[in-house]
């Protein structure tokens, strides 16, 4: 659904989101944490792509198999601050998360996997609990 996508194409903060959306088929999100991109899928068709920011140096963002647990468009870290975490999609119990938010294009979160905020939004909107999400390093 993405035409001609490529990954050096994204600058921090962009993303691309394909015209039309498959409405079969599971969705699934890998994050790549070398590359600091996320890529959304309906399927087995790339639907989205954006840069993202990951953990910092000193944190960490899992590596693994994870599923969305819990899903608020409004929601506040317990953890920092009270730091407002929009689209929040959590995958694990410690409060890692997908949420919109800064997004510089290199690793700076405290280990939340931040994207820019209408990427964010989409992706929201394409997920449900339970939705497969894979990070890799």
């Amino acid at each position: 659904m993405i035409e001609s996508f490529h990954r050096a194409w994204l600058a921090p903060g962009d993303f691309v989101w394909a015209e039309e959306v498959p409405t079969e088929g599971d969705s699934k999100i890998i994050i790549d944490l070398l590359t600091q991109t996320a890529y959304a899928y309906r399927g087995d068709v790339l639907v989205g792509a954006a840069s993202v920011s990951s953990a910092k140096t000193g944190k960490v963002t899992p590596l693994g198999f994870w599923k969305v647990l819990e899903k608020r468009k409004e929601y506040r870290s317990k953890k920092y601050n009270n730091a407002s975490m929009p689209f929040m999609q959590r995958i694990d119990e410690y409060g890692i998360a997908l949420h919109g938010g800064v997004n510089p294009g290199f690793p700076a979160s405290h280990g939340c996997v931040r994207m820019p905020m209408k990427f964010a939004e989409k992706l929201f909107g394409l997920t449900k609990v339970g939705t497969e999400v894979i990070i890799e390093g």
